[in-house]
């Protein structure tokens, strides 16, 4: 039974799949090719993009919806970026700004 709660806590903290083999290093050199920051400065208005990430009234509050942001700013720059490397974006961005589990 003591094996079976530590399996099923094990399983509830791990990242999702599409993200064990994300690479955050990669999802930041992605981020900087894209200069997703600039477009951040524009819209946060605050003059330093990553403050998009931190604010109090964020719209991304899980790694899902983390995910579905990273493919939303995709499409709408155009930026080419396949599955796979809109993964390592979200690992990035997660493990620098959001720390969701």
């Amino acid at each position: 039974m003591k094996l079976l709660k530590l399996l099923v806590l094990a399983s509830c903290s791990a990242l999702p799949a599409y993200l064990q083999a994300a690479d955050p290093v990669k999802g930041g050199e992605l981020v900087i090719e894209a200069q997703c920051e600039s477009c951040h400065d524009d819209r946060y208005g605050g003059g330093d993009g990553t403050q998009i990430y931190l604010r109090s009234d964020r719209r991304v509050n899980s790694l899902a919806q983390l995910a579905t942001q990273v493919s939303v700013c995709n499409s709408q720059l155009n930026t080419g970026w396949f599955p796979e490397d809109e993964a390592h974006v979200v690992a990035y961005l997660n493990k620098r700004y959001y720390k969701f589990r």
